[in-house]
């Protein structure tokens, strides 16, 4: 692992928070309380590899999107494409496509986020966040594979109170405002106000348009209201809409790379050679990792909107909850996914997601010898989809191929209709006071009813209609694997998963379990490959491209060992999970190496490991906590992979065997450790100091699995100092993000159009970056 590249701020940091001698006391650990359950629990006695971060730490850390949290939760990664974003946990994600559920799933407030989008999209006021690790199949109410989190918002107290957050950090011009109101309004009403505004310019520069990028700017707004009529009732209604816009990205284009037996020149950089060429030397590729990029301009503009009616109803001891939740969102982008300043393409695509869902659950008694939870569940869900692939008038492409496709466009329309139905139970049987049994079932019924049609537009905006033999601008297409096409389907799958969990009680306060669990995420339809599969047969004579339609379940069984013990008296605590989960027919995506992203099962693959958690109060005012994880990652089956650029296809004729390989983004070991040392000022005041080292080994970057390209290991430095006080109304901090400065890659994948346009010869790789070093003044007050 290579060393940290300390700037003077860690520095500073690193030397002021000395640990000072440990104490004759003997602190204690803060208890932590979570619902993975469904039920009020502390974490210790849930027998589920978790991770739980309070809304205290995000705030403080400055995180308001599901990407911060990675940096301190192991197995857990975000990583954000050129068509998509994907969350990983313990190395399992879904791949590149609109027609994907996540695999692993989120869930606000119990309702199901399971959208890529809406992974992107901002929160504030957080009570908790907490991260299951392994399948959910039983008390969540879609199905996930790899996991899930759970956001909990923050509820309206029986006290007035208000806060007023603002951060300011110079690099990259990053404002930030929160501000929260929250108390009673009458004897039985209570009501909740959360706002949030976020602008930034951005840390990559695009020296084609002479400024910052991506320009963000996140905007939420949330009402929450609780009205408890009676001791037997408490009913909450939410009512939240936000948007989070960027113009530009967090991408540069490096690493070139050639085909030796395609490559007759030897060039070194064949895409670079036919860029100048083709734009009479007005353009140039520019392939050095510094910071800069070129583009003609990207864009990405979200709107969401959330309800969610949650009631609760004590029946004698028994517990009634009913959750209705809305759930929509609209997103228009475009990409210059030629990734140049010269003209090449552009992709355009608008999406509108709408959700309603209800689940009514009831819930026994927690202190008897058998206790159970059970329910009934639905989704019902729609998504549309539209996108072009748009040449403008001075294109390269249109200048290397033909005049005829300056203007001219192929686009795409999908629409897709699904019902979700659900029965789900948990008993948990007390068999002695320091053994038990928990079984759990779920049986799921989903339908899904969509239709995809892919056409071409001519400069004229004429719709040009499928099968016309003589279409001259199919003949140009086709070259770039699209084929016009109409396809329909329905599908309908149903099934049922078990889980059998035994929990002993070591003693009073360390627990051992063990686990068996399987899963599904439904099959459905791929929304964005360009050409109909070969069984529906093409439309034009001579057209050999293979797209992707219907793709099938994923299926998953988890083993787990674990364990939860308290140490040094009460002052420790250690978590540890040993796993391994086989999967069948996973789901992926791969780049066709030109415009399109196809669908694909997997046959077999199987990820394991181990992962390792805990907190130690070293003194009262010192407490150390960290985790990590190890992940070993293996196709068992997957002969239809996506191939290397260069590589020869070994497995069909435009496929590349991956079995025996490991994903990309799984890192074999990352992990975080951090120390919190608050300092007593003799005025009252106080001393807030935080330490955070993120260390990972190190991942593939691009699902071709292209070893030419790695993420190499790398350590981050976060910390804060904070100045409170006495009465702890304010609050005045330094935050620092990244303090080593690394580099770090979350995703590439190869240059689309490069291959085509040097004929196989030569290509290269686009590649999204985390943000750079920062550090940013936070003021707090609270009222």
């Amino acid at each position: 692992m290579k060393l940290p590249k300390l700037s003077l701020l860690s520095v500073v940091i690193a030397s002021y928070i000395s640990f000072p001698a440990i104490a004759d006391e003997t602190p204690t650990l803060d208890e932590v309380v979570v619902t993975a359950q469904k039920r009020v629990q502390k974490m210790e006695d849930v027998p589920i590899s978790l991770t739980a971060l309070n809304g205290a730490k995000l705030e403080e850390t400055g995180i308001t999107s599901i990407a911060g949290i990675a940096d301190y939760t192991p197995s857990f990664n975000m990583t954000q494409t050129g068509i998509g974003t994907n969350i990983a946990i313990r190395g399992i994600s879904s791949g590149v496509n609109q027609g994907f559920e996540q695999s692993a799933a989120m869930f606000v407030d119990g309702i199901h986020y399971g959208r890529a989008q809406l992974a992107r999209a901002p929160f504030l006021d957080i009570e908790r966040i907490e991260i299951l690790r392994g399948p959910q199949s039983i008390l969540f109410g879609k199905n996930s594979t790899a996991g899930a989190i759970s956001i909990i918002n923050a509820k309206p107290g029986k006290e007035f109170e208000g806060s007023l957050n603002l951060s300011y950090e110079p690099e990259f011009e990053e404002k930030e405002a929160r501000l929260v109101l929250s108390g009673p309004i009458s004897d039985t009403v209570g009501g909740r106000m959360a706002i949030l505004s976020r602008k930034t310019d951005g840390f990559i520069e695009n020296t084609t348009l002479d400024r910052n990028e991506s320009a963000d700017k996140d905007q939420v707004i949330r009402a929450t209201l609780e009205w408890k009529p009676t001791d037997t009732w408490d009913i909450t209604l939410k009512l939240e809409d936000g948007s989070f816009d960027s113009n530009g990205r967090n991408i540069e284009v490096i690493k070139p790379v050639t085909n030796s037996a395609l490559n007759t020149t030897k060039d070194p950089n064949p895409y670079k050679t036919i860029l100048s060429y083709l734009t009479a030397g007005a353009f140039q590729l520019d392939t050095t990792e510094d910071g800069k990029r070129q583009s003609n301009g990207d864009y990405s503009y979200n709107d969401t909107n959330n309800i969610t009616l949650t009631a609760e109803h004590d029946i004698g001891g028994m517990t009634l909850t009913s959750v209705t939740g809305y759930n929509g969102y609209t997103y228009s982008e475009l990409c210059d996914c030629d990734f140049t300043g010269a003209s090449g393409f552009n992709i355009y695509s608008d999406e509108k997601y709408r959700q309603v869902s209800q689940e009514l659950r009831l819930t026994s008694a927690a202190d008897q010898k058998i206790t159970w939870i059970g329910g009934l569940f639905y989704q019902g869900s729609n998504i549309k989809f539209h996108d072009k692939v748009f040449v403008p008038t001075n294109s390269v492409i249109a200048t290397a191929v033909s005049p005829l496709l300056r203007g001219a466009s192929t686009q795409r329309d999908f629409n897709q209709d699904t019902s979700l139905y659900a029965v789900f139970g948990q008993v948990t049987w007390n068999i002695t006071d320091t053994n038990r049994l928990i079984l759990g079932g779920r049986y799921s019924s989903e339908t899904k009813d969509a239709d995809r049609a892919q056409y071409h537009v001519s400069p004229t905006g004429d719709l040009l209609p499928l099968g016309t033999v003589n279409d001259p601008y199919n003949k140009l297409w086709v070259g770039f694997k699209v084929d016009p096409h109409n396809v329909k389907g329905d599908r309908s799958e149903s099934g049922f998963d078990p889980q059998i969990i035994f929990q002993q009680d070591i003693n009073k306060t360390d627990r051992l379990y063990a686990s068996y669990t399987t899963g599904f995420k439904s099959g459905g339809y791929d929304v964005r490959a360009n050409s109909a599969p070969t069984a529906l047969g093409g439309l034009y004579p001579g057209n050999d491209t293979n797209g992707s339609w219907e793709f099938e379940k994923e299926d998953v069984k988890n083993y787990e060992l674990g364990g939860k013990f308290l140490l040094a008296s009460g002052s420790a605590e250690l978590n540890i999970a040993l796993f391994r989960s086989d999967f069948t027919n996973m789901q992926t995506s791969q780049f066709d190496g030109s415009l399109s992203f196809n669908v694909t099962n997997a046959g077999e693959a199987r990820v394991q490991g181990l992962e390792v958690d805990g907190r130690w109060a070293i003194t009262s005012n010192l407490l150390m906590r960290g985790g990590a994880s190890y992940l070993d990652f293996e196709y068992l089956d997957f002969p239809n992979g996506q191939c290397a650029f260069g590589q020869a296809a070994n497995s069909g004729p435009t496929a590349c065997d991956q079995t025996g390989m490991r994903r990309e983004f799984v890192p074999k070991y990352q992990g975080n450790v951090g120390w919190d040392y608050d300092i007593d000022l003799p005025n009252g005041w106080k001393l807030a100091n935080t330490l955070d080292v993120v260390f990972n080994s190190g991942y593939l970057t691009t699902p071709s699995l292209d070893s030419r390209f790695e993420q190499s290991s790398y350590t981050k430095i976060n910390a804060r100092i904070a100045l409170s006080g006495a009465d702890e109304k304010w609050e005045v901090a330094l935050v620092g993000k990244n303090l080593t400065d690394e580099s770090v890659i979350t995703y590439a994948n190869g240059l689309p159009v490069a291959s085509v346009l040097t004929k196989g010869a030569g290509s290269g790789f686009y590649a999204f970056y985390e943000p750079a070093r920062s550090v940013a003044i936070q003021g707090t007050i609270k009222f």
